[in-house]
């Protein structure tokens, strides 16, 4: 099997922003991509931010008809906010939508602002998570359901709308790389999406971890090792430095205005200047396609099966996006194509 890659698009804009007006960019991102052989799309979800921020499940839904045969995943809804009903039947509806091929992209979220406006008290999320994970999964078999939890009841109900795909969307879980958190990911997924912000070898380590939280719950290894990388693509390599670590470091700043969810490497880079730029030289692809290569050559080696990229970050403009997606194609993504197998 070979390395497979997503696209994550940017769907938080710099404060004054009119998203409506850059629709047109990731429409034309999407194309690009889909033509060069990347196989998903990815949006984020946040509320009450200070980046005017597209939703998830609407805006996947508005782009589908741009996205060919990518699947389409959140990275990451935030479950423990939502209904695990309304969850079920909305990521079934884009399963319809897309025609089947919905990615359930999942995380606890973290913002102490979000959960207050909400009435969600931030000591709850573990446990709406997880029943909601449960309920989620049961409603998309189409059976009737019934479940007694501690923040959710119902009894004999069935899903509406049955999604596409048997059994539902791949519920792939968000999770930093605390043991807890790992554990987590293995005993609810079917994948792990591992955060951006660390080096290879501790890669290495979290999918050891992974593996054996898996073995340990009696699961399968997992069809599906995510990891996600933000990367910017041009022939000089200290240009695409200065530009990509400039673009990132005022998302990181504009994120660094909210509470962490922990001291991890994870979420470092939101401490401040220094640890995001020490944290973009461990990780971030910033730099010539070649050196791109022998990093996603390393990611591969570790046993990763797909690498969701960022190419957008704040105010980085529309060309040098889809430069970064000309550079990828042409230069990058042959050397991860099977032979007489083109991606």
């Amino acid at each position: 099997m070979t390395l497979r890659f997503g696209l994550a698009i940017m769907n938080d804009f710099p404060p004054g922003e009119t998203p409506m007006a850059r629709l047109g960019d990731l429409r034309e991102q999407i194309r690009l991509a889909e033509r060069s052989g990347i196989e998903s799309v990815w949006v984020l979800q946040h509320y009450l931010g200070s980046m005017p921020t597209l939703q998830p499940l609407l805006l996947l839904a508005a782009l589908t008809p741009d996205t060919g045969e990518m699947r389409l995943g959140t990275n990451m809804f935030i479950l423990p906010l939502r209904h695990p009903i309304a969850a079920a039947e909305e990521f079934s509806t884009l399963d319809h939508l897309s025609g089947g091929r919905a990615i359930a992209g999942v995380g606890l979220g973290y913002r102490e602002n979000e959960f207050a406006a909400f009435g969600v008290p931030m000591t709850e999320r573990l446990g709406r998570f997880n029943e909601s994970v449960d309920i989620m999964r049961k409603l998309w078999t189409g059976d009737r359901v019934s479940h007694e939890g501690k923040y959710f009841r119902f009894t004999d109900e069935k899903i509406s709308l049955p999604p596409v795909q048997t059994g539902g969307p791949p519920v792939w879980i968000g999770a930093g790389g605390k043991p807890k958190a790992v554990e987590r990911a293995a005993r609810l997924g079917d994948a792990w999406i591992i955060p951006p912000h660390g080096t290879v070898e501790r890669l290495r380590e979290l999918l050891g971890l992974y593996r054996e939280a898996r073995r340990a719950h009696g699961l399968p290894e997992a069809r599906e090792l995510v990891v996600r990388r933000d990367i910017l693509l041009d022939e000089d390599a200290e240009f695409a430095w200065q530009l990509g670590s400039a673009a990132r470091g005022g998302l990181s700043a504009e994120y660094g205005r909210y509470n962490r969810p922990d001291d991890t490497v994870d979420y470092q880079h939101l401490a401040g200047a220094d640890e995001a730029e020490r944290r973009a030289r461990e990780s971030y692809l910033f730099t010539d396609p070649s050196t791109a290569i022998r990093s996603l050559k390393e990611i591969e080696a570790a046993g990763v099966t797909t690498v969701i990229l960022r190419m957008q970050w704040f105010d980085l403009p529309q060309d040098r996006v889809l430069r970064s997606l000309e550079l990828f194609a042409q230069r990058v993504l042959p050397a991860f194509q099977e032979r007489g197998h083109p991606a």
